[in-house]
């Protein structure tokens, strides 16, 4: 014969540590990451969403999710409504309401 059968090699023998463990650990160091990268500051962000919009009262002046800019003449548990103009109103969701801004900022545009 010209060429020599090839053998697999026997396993390494683990280390002190345990090589599943070694193996495992960049996973939960990626894990972590993006729990303090991603997860963490939207779920703070979701409280104080929530936290504003349970705040919120008449005559505050807000921006909707559209972009529109008013004041909330009515609020009911689902919905507010928003003068956006004298005599122009619209009824939006609360949760379509994601900033409240100072007083006297609607006056000022």
């Amino acid at each position: 014969m010209l060429i020599s059968p090839a053998y697999a090699q026997a396993a390494a023998p683990a280390g002190p540590f345990g090589g599943d463990l070694i193996q495992f650990l960049p996973m939960v160091a990626i894990f972590v990451v993006f729990y303090f990268l991603l997860i963490r500051p939207g779920q703070k962000r979701a409280k104080e969403t929530k936290a504003m919009l349970a705040a919120l009262q008449e005559g505050d002046e807000v921006i909707t999710a559209g972009g529109i800019v008013g004041k909330v003449s009515k609020l009911s548990d689902a919905y507010a409504t928003v003068e956006i103009a004298p005599n122009v109103e619209i009824t939006v969701q609360r949760s379509a309401i994601s900033l409240m801004l100072p007083k006297g900022t609607v006056k000022n545009l």
